[in-house]
């Protein structure tokens, strides 16, 4: 079968992951409004595209935090990629590399920091982090990714606690025994593990703004807080520092009822009034999706589900198939709208249906 967009690798992983990693992969919280409601709502903006305007020449590359990526589309953290394919993150990392994009590791990776280093040397990466209870583990993390090169430090916020995902409760989701989250092997005393592979409540609710100045004080790496959905939440990432924000609501996850994050972006990029850079994860599906995006205001885009059915699909292979479709809807949608480089990209390409 020919893979020729999105939804075909989507079908493709559904049919072919085991009922209990699709499930986990695919799930959003409670109802999955909010996740359903990403994808929705960019069929809500319309474009306003501009004729007669030479796009012979294409220039879709863009920069994030001053460094060159080939398009505005990166790959978003997710965990557990072992699930959909056996090399696991090490197939994600090589396949950013090779379309010279951007890498978030999660946390919770199936392959360490050192092996994701490791497989793709050169790459792209920012480390995405949650903070434990146990503090020494999460400043651990952090000064193991800058020692290993990673250029970024992506804080979740969104997670105090895990949402509601009621298919991996059903399901009764744990990872299979010869998967680990290698990354924090260890680093937790007693055998007690949740379905995720760490012990109940061992993240750290009590995570505040005030914990990004201990961030700082333990790395040189730029900050960047995914999580963001308001505009009083975004003043606070730019007063408190932060380099860049990820709007985010965790792919539908976490909250349910909360906003799209492509309808959030606007607030968010208001708010922030060009001081910091705003990208935006959800529902990412087509080229068009991210010329909506950039319209509106983000740097760029991150995707999550659609690499892990890259994965499933052919490992490295396939989720370069991924990225490069993007890449020529993204390169085919900029030159119908009339937009030769991504600079030309604002807010006139596009309104909002009256729908």
């Amino acid at each position: 079968m020919a893979m020729v967009c999105l939804s075909d690798f989507e079908a493709y992983a559904k049919k072919h992951l085991p009922k209990i990693a699709w499930d986990f992969f695919a799930a959003g919280a409670d109802d999955c409004s909010t996740r359903d409601e990403n994808i929705l709502a960019y069929k809500r903006i319309r474009f306003r595209p501009r004729m007669l305007r030479d796009v012979s020449e294409m220039d879709i590359r863009t920069k994030l935090l001053g460094t060159e990526i080939s398009f505005p589309v990166g790959i978003a953290p997710t965990g557990f990629h072992q699930l959909a394919w056996p090399e696991g993150e090490k197939s994600t990392a090589r396949a950013a590399t090779a379309m010279n994009t951007c890498y978030i590791a999660s946390t919770y990776s199936t392959c360490t920091l050192e092996e994701i280093a490791a497989a793709a040397p050169g790459g792209f990466r920012w480390f995405q982090l949650y903070i434990h209870r146990n503090r020494a583990v999460s400043k651990q993390l952090v000064q193991r990714a800058e020692a290993l090169g990673f250029q970024g430090l992506v804080l979740t916020a969104d997670l105090p606690y895990t949402g509601k995902r009621r298919d991996d409760i059903r399901n009764g989701f744990c990872l299979p025994p010869h998967m680990k989250l290698k990354n924090l092997e260890g680093a937790f005393e007693g055998d007690d593990r949740s379905e995720y592979g760490l012990p109940p409540n061992s993240l750290d609710p009590s995570v505040t703004w005030n914990d990004i100045y201990w961030l700082r004080s333990l790395t040189h790496l730029p900050i960047i807080i995914k999580g963001i959905l308001t505009k009083e939440d975004a003043e606070l990432a730019v007063r408190h520092g932060v380099q860049g924000i990820i709007v985010s609501n965790h792919g539908g996850r976490q909250l349910d009822g909360g906003p799209a994050t492509i309808d959030a972006l606007v607030e968010v990029v208001e708010a922030v009034q060009g001081k910091i850079e705003v990208y935006l994860d959800g529902g990412i599906r087509k080229g068009s999706d991210i010329l909506k995006a950039l319209a509106l205001g983000a740097k760029c885009v991150f995707i999550g589900r659609p690499a892990l059915w890259g994965l499933a699909y052919k490992g490295e292979e396939g989720l370069q198939d991924v990225l490069r479709i993007l890449q020529d809807e993204f390169r085919l949608s900029m030159a119908l709208a009339g937009c030769a480089s991504v600079s030309e990209i604002g807010r006139h390409l596009v309104q909002f249906s009256k729908l």
